[in-house]
């Protein structure tokens, strides 16, 4: 007789968001789990008693909610440290009350950026603005709350089907624009959300069996580029020309925000947890090419280049 698997209760936050609709999508095709979840409209993770309430009767914790404009935090700080850091803490916090499991997604800029090799999970932190700074205390909150059942995956420039990326900014510039300048001299990994949402679901079922040590996980693709080097293959996989693209320094696009100069990071913590690493950015990026959010804006960019070329 056929036994119906036990299922597990998973609670995704920012469930609207890139990341956290691939979250959903992932965990849909695991029989074993049942997953519920929460947009920005639906919970505000700056209000403790809700995320108490939301947080309830689950075992494990998905958080992908965040405060992710980077230069608007620059602006505001206290508000998005509100979310980025203190929002983070009650979900901590109810998921210490609770005895639920917490993955919450952090990423790069928690660290300086001033590194020549991939930064390890133990690297000391030294966040260049105030979007990193909130990061971090959230970081140190589930560290401090959770000290046997959080875990904080760090990440990098995602990309994916739902909302604005700079790969999709790219074919966006393709199509109108005969030459792009592209920064050359910031270097990162460019990564896949449905890579990302794989791996963390892959790192919840792994402490549930008790497999994974707590503490920080970097969750980017193998590799390494700059956004110029992301561009140049954006354009080459889509059948773009790459000498349409030019190399610029940071200089050229100044911004609110200091934006670190590498964040590429390491990936020893996952075979303690017995979790795969992400594949390289390259093949990322080619899989991801071939899906309709990209590969119709890539035509679309091609028609216009032939278009052009004729006029």
């Amino acid at each position: 007789m056929t036994q119906t698997p036990v299922r597990t209760a998973w609670l995704v936050t920012g469930a609207g968001g890139m990341l956290g609709r691939d979250v959903l999508a992932e965990l849909a095709a695991d029989p074993r789990a049942v997953a519920t979840g929460r947009t920005r409209g639906e919970l505000d993770i700056t209000d403790p008693a809700a995320v108490r309430a939301a947080v309830a009767a689950h075992r494990v914790v998905v958080n992908c909610a965040a405060w992710t404009d980077v230069d608007g935090a620059e602006a505001d700080e206290a508000s998005a440290t509100a979310v980025n850091g203190t929002g983070t803490g009650h979900l901590a916090r109810a998921c210490a009350e609770s005895g639920a499991v917490l993955l919450h997604v952090s990423t790069d800029y928690v660290l300086p950026g001033d590194a020549g090799r991939p930064y390890a999970e133990d690297a000391p932190t030294g966040p260049l603005n105030a979007y990193g700074r909130g990061k971090l205390l959230g970081e140190r909150m589930v560290a401090e709350l959770l000290p046997r059942t959080g875990y904080t995956v760090r990440t990098a420039w995602l990309y994916g089907v739902h909302g604005r990326s700079f790969v999709a900014t790219m074919l966006e510039l393709a199509r109108g624009r005969a030459t792009v300048d592209v920064v050359a001299d910031q270097y990162g990994q460019p990564t896949w959300s449905a890579a990302l949402a794989r791996q963390l679901a892959g790192l919840g079922r792994a402490a549930l069996a008790g497999r994974a040590p707590a503490g920080v996980y970097h969750g980017t693709a193998a590799g390494r580029t700059s956004w110029y080097g992301l561009a140049r293959e954006v354009y080459r996989l889509s059948g773009l020309d790459p000498e349409r693209l030019r190399p610029v320094g940071s200089a050229a696009f100044p911004r609110p925000a200091a934006r670190p100069a590498y964040g590429v990071l390491g990936h020893g913590g996952w075979a303690r947890a017995g979790v795969s690493c992400q594949p390289d950015w390259r093949d990322q990026l080619a899989a991801a090419l071939e899906l309709p959010r990209f590969a119709e804006p890539a035509a679309a960019a091609r028609a216009a280049a032939l278009t052009l070329s004729r006029g």
